[in-house]
């Protein structure tokens, strides 16, 4: 009896043993159907997540893909590179929600949004702390209030659309009429600590010349995430969130962050493709409801954070399909947004750079960046526009006569030199006071 005990514990140890030394094992599914649109994995509905990490065994390689619908039997999977046409039968392990860690020394680095350097400095540093890519805004009652004004540098906004430290504003532009550039020029801002870019679905060739070129000397402090137009839309769709997680880190070590997102429409176009590769199907000009409920998931994560904490300005670009304002996209954000900065195709034939349409612009948090003093200046001015576009073809055609309308002669005399005040180029230095700028350009014909 004695000697049988002592098998029984001996055969214990070793399987005791064993266990410890040996690896665990991973178990995951398989693929069992591939399309173009989506590829359909076995045996891992149990474990898996809406919106969780899989990573597919391709060519000896993992490979990540997002989960994008989940059945009874199995799962619909997208993967972040839409080259990978797995076989039937490969590999396909669950990971859970997809995380990044954010360190300080992330400033001056290119990345992608799987938050993988792209600029050839090595490896990224990993902070301490991993958070999800999407995660909630801060509540509403626990976050600071929008009450500190900034200076962005560019005149015709920090005039007639000024800013403050937490707002949230749109960019609103046809392709081809300097939305970019613009965004370009705003990060040069000197008022923030850290400045995060997403460029979402442009074009290849504007990375470097926007990070090498319209933002040289700036570098130091930006962090880049770059996913072009070419990439797949899981990438597209992610870059902005990857760019939101990493403000909120810098938010909460208490920076003022700039976050610039060019262009938010380039999301919502990458959100729809994957809705509608899960079997969504589309209600408002080919956008599924999904869409419209991801866009402000995103535009609430910016903004002030916690009371005693830095903030988050985001300016989003936003592309107008067909010059149409009023496509479902622009609406949903428009009604998200602290404001909006319209740009106007005819603004930009006449030369006139940035081609901001100062009527059409608005900014609901102007009255904390203005003073009284200001605010009526700004006012004045507004409506000095207002009336020379107004009595534009009648002037045109000769049916005005000086004199008639004192109102009309000012405006006539004056906003041709606010329009030339305002003009900046990418090159420009960045203005300290744009208030003393305008009055320079007026003080002397209103002397004469």
């Amino acid at each position: 009896m004695k000697g049988r005990t002592g098998s029984i514990e001996a055969l214990a140890k070793l399987v005791s043993q064993f266990s410890q030394e040996r690896a665990p094992v991973v178990t995951g599914g398989y693929v069992n159907e591939v399309s173009r649109s989506a590829i359909g994995v076995r045996g891992i509905s149990d474990r898996a997540q809406l919106g969780d990490l899989v990573m597919i065994r391709y060519d000896n390689q993992l490979h990540p893909a997002e989960v994008v619908r989940l059945e009874q039997t199995r799962v619909l999977v997208k993967p972040f590179d839409d080259r990978i046409v797995p076989a039937l039968g490969t590999p396909v392990f669950p990971e859970g929600p997809f995380r990044i860690a954010p360190a300080p020394d992330w400033r001056g680095r290119v990345i992608n949004a799987l938050g993988r350097p792209l600029d050839g400095k090595g490896l990224l540093s990993a902070g301490t702390d991993p958070g999800p890519v999407d995660c909630p805004a801060p509540s509403a009652m626990d976050r600071g209030r929008v009450e500190m004004g900034l200076r962005t540098g560019v005149n015709v906004v920090d005039v007639f659309v000024p800013m403050c430290f937490g707002q949230r504003m749109g960019v609103f532009a046809g392709s081809g009429v300097g939305k970019s550039t613009l965004l370009a020029m705003m990060t040069k801002a000197t008022d923030f600590d850290t400045v995060v870019l997403a460029l979402t679905g442009e074009r290849g060739r504007e990375v470097r010349d926007m990070l090498e070129g319209t933002m040289a000397g700036k570098l130091h402090k930006t962090i880049a995430v770059i996913a072009t137009g070419d990439e797949s839309p899981m990438m597209r769709r992610l870059a902005p969130n990857t760019a939101t997680a990493i403000a909120e880190y810098f938010r909460d070590r208490g920076d003022n962050v700039l976050l610039i997102v060019d262009s938010i429409t380039r999301f919502a176009h990458a959100a729809r493709e994957i809705a509608i590769a899960a079997g969504e199907p589309p209600v408002s000009r080919g956008y599924p409801p999904s869409v419209f409920s991801q866009l402000p998931r995103l535009l609430e994560r910016a903004g002030p954070g916690l009371v005693g904490n830095g903030t988050i300005t985001g300016i989003y670009a936003v592309l107008v399909d067909g010059d149409d304002h009023n496509d479902p996209v622009s609406d949903a954000i428009r009604g998200t947004l602290d404001g909006h900065i319209v740009l106007d195709r005819g603004i930009a034939a006449q030369g006139r750079f940035p081609a901001i349409d100062i009527l059409g612009s608005i900014s609901r948090l102007a009255q904390h960046n203005w003073t009284a003093e200001q605010a009526k200046l700004a006012t004045s001015l507004r409506g000095l526009v207002a009336r020379f576009e107004e009595t534009r073809d009648l002037r045109m055609i000769g049916a005005y006569q000086a004199g008639s309308d004192p109102l009309i002669d000012q405006a006539v005399h004056l906003v041709p030199l606010i329009y030339d005040a305002m003009q900046q180029r990418p090159a420009s230095p960045l203005a300290q006071d744009p208030y003393s700028d305008l009055a320079s350009a007026l003080r002397p014909r209103e002397q004469s």
